[in-house]
């Protein structure tokens, strides 16, 4: 009884340790798909470490997640460190990953110095106004908005701006003609000739027409919307809407048959056959091509504001290449990496919403 009554506490210890790291392992299971979905997947690997899972295996998927891409961007940036300096181009050398941090750097210092002087004059007319008011109480003042040169951080809020309504227009117009190509063979006969003509049509020739029809359309003295924002978008809407109405057909058409048939039975209503047999039943393939939509118009606008020298990252790009100082190539290349990484984080953005909307529909 001596002994039992002995190992009966260090047995219950064990357990209960197990049990905690049993718990632990769950709720990284459960973390593990909505890291790998941001691009935080190599989070996993350490977590199970940490909860004494073998560290060997571990080991090898850190190496594999992590490890791996870091040792890629590595020998890149050192290639590209080594290369640069032997091309010589009209601006000068060809900037390093050096000379391309610093000078994002300075785009950095440049936004935050022109916010100052927007806080510096909005309080000077703040204090003006304060002054009036305190000799005049019935005197009307006004704020006039700062117009002071758009930074490089201003340029990708437009651009964002910019292809987020591009996006949305084709989105809304895309949709719904996909939904139909996929339920009516009919109607998808009469629409795929439009689409196979239209589709491959490049940005630089769609510009000329859209900013000839937006300048004879939208005319007004007080403009809701500046034209060239109106340009770039529809451009983007333009060139992206293709994908998505393409992918929203075939995963319309390809419905399992017992679905339409539980229909047929059922007798549902119209906008109960959409939004609770075909949208959750094609959602996958209807995300993929937002997706290819999104990536595309984020291509295109930065084409179309190059060319239209609309506000944006693609009028930054051509305003640095004009400019021609011993920076400007460094700055582009600051804008060449943006573009990558901005679309990055969308195509992310999109995954993750395509995660949660498929999760939601099959609940």
């Amino acid at each position: 009884m001596t002994i039992a009554a002995d190992i009966s506490p260090a047995a219950s210890v064990t357990a209960e340790r197990a049990a905690r790291r049993a718990r632990r392992r769950r709720r990284i299971d459960r973390a593990a798909p909505p890291l790998e979905l941001v691009g935080l997947g190599w989070l996993i690997p350490l977590l199970r470490l940490a909860t004494g899972d073998g560290a060997r295996a571990q080991g090898k998927e850190l190496w594999r997640q992590l490890g791996v891409p870091l040792a890629a961007v590595a020998i890149f940036l050192a290639a590209w460190g080594w290369l640069a300096p032997k091309v010589q181009t009209s601006l000068g050398l060809l900037p390093g990953p050096v000379e391309v941090w610093i000078q994002a750097k300075y785009l950095w210092a440049d936004h935050g110095a022109e916010r100052a002087k927007e806080r510096a004059f909005v309080l000077r007319q703040e204090q003006r106004n304060a002054d009036i008011l305190a000799t005049n109480p019935g005197a009307q003042v006004r704020m006039r908005p700062y117009t002071g040169k758009p930074t490089f951080i201003d340029q990708i809020v437009t651009s964002l701006q910019t292809v987020f309504a591009g996006f949305f227009f084709a989105t809304i117009v895309a949709v719904p003609l996909g939904i139909l190509c996929g339920l009516f063979a009919s109607f998808n006969a009469a629409i795929n000739p439009l689409v196979q003509i239209f589709k491959p049509v490049s940005p630089l020739a769609w510009l000329p027409i859209v900013t000839m029809v937006v300048s004879a359309l939208y005319v007004s003295d007080n403009p809701l919307l500046p034209k060239s924002f109106l340009v770039s978008a529809i451009t983007v809407t333009l060139c992206s809407l293709w994908p998505t109405l393409i992918n929203t057909a075939v995963g319309v058409a390809s419905i399992d048959k017992d679905l339409i048939n539980v229909n047929r039975v059922l007798r549902l209503s119209w906008s109960k056959k959409i939004f609770r047999l075909v949208l959750p039943s094609s959602l996958p393939l209807i995300f993929t091509g937002l997706r290819l939509s999104l990536g595309v118009g984020w291509m295109v606008l930065i084409a179309a504001e190059m060319l239209a020298q609309n506000p944006g990252l693609g009028k930054f790009i051509w305003d640095e290449f004009q400019n021609g100082s011993s920076a400007s190539l460094a700055k582009i290349m600051v804008a060449v990496l943006t573009i990558g990484l901005v679309g990055f984080v969308l195509d992310r953005v999109m995954l993750a919403l395509q995660s949660a909307f498929t999760h939601a529909a099959t609940r």
